[in-house]
């Protein structure tokens, strides 16, 4: 309950406060702070492009406020364009050098480097599903994802009764 004398203009000593001392008035402003000081970390590089930013309960832990309050710190700097929210990843850190936000990307660009470089030549057939998957380490459905990205770029080809053979 907020004391009647701070709702009187003039009468209060400050800003008003709950019985147990909490300034509300800082307590609304807690998302603009928090949003500065995570902007403050991007700037310096405590966040470097391409780094995901801690998890909500994480940094509901770390500033020691509620999880609305993270999501409304982290929705400003959304809004400023500092980093980019990934559905069921996080919160990326943007500028810089782009990176791969899923692990069936990273393994598309690693393949179509080898592609680019030679490494994989025209005609040639990349290796099995189960051999990519062993050096990755990542599921068939990664796979077939990273391999789906080639096969739209025109990297790759199915040919039936085949591997998949490099098209370019």
């Amino acid at each position: 309950m907020i004391p009647r004398a701070v709702h009187e203009e003039g009468r209060g000593a400050g800003p008003p406060s709950t019985p147990e001392g909490l300034n509300l008035v800082s307590r609304a402003t807690d998302y603009r702070r928090i949003a500065d000081s995570l902007r403050s970390w991007i700037t310096t590089g405590g966040y470097p492009p391409g780094s995901m930013l801690p998890s909500e309960s994480r940094l509901c832990r770390e500033f020691g406020v509620a999880r609305t309050t993270i999501r409304r710190a982290l929705t400003l700097l959304e809004g400023d364009g500092l980093i980019l929210a990934i559905p069921a990843k996080g919160r990326v850190v943007q500028g810089g050098p782009t990176t791969p936000l899923y692990r069936y990307q990273a393994i598309a660009d690693d393949l179509r480097g080898q592609i680019l470089r030679d490494e994989l030549p025209a005609g040639a057939a990349l290796p099995s599903e189960a051999t990519l998957r062993r050096r990755y380490a990542v599921s068939r459905n990664t796979i077939r994802q990273a391999l789906g990205i080639l096969e739209r770029d025109g990297l790759v080809a199915v040919r039936q009764g085949c591997r998949r053979i490099v098209t370019l």
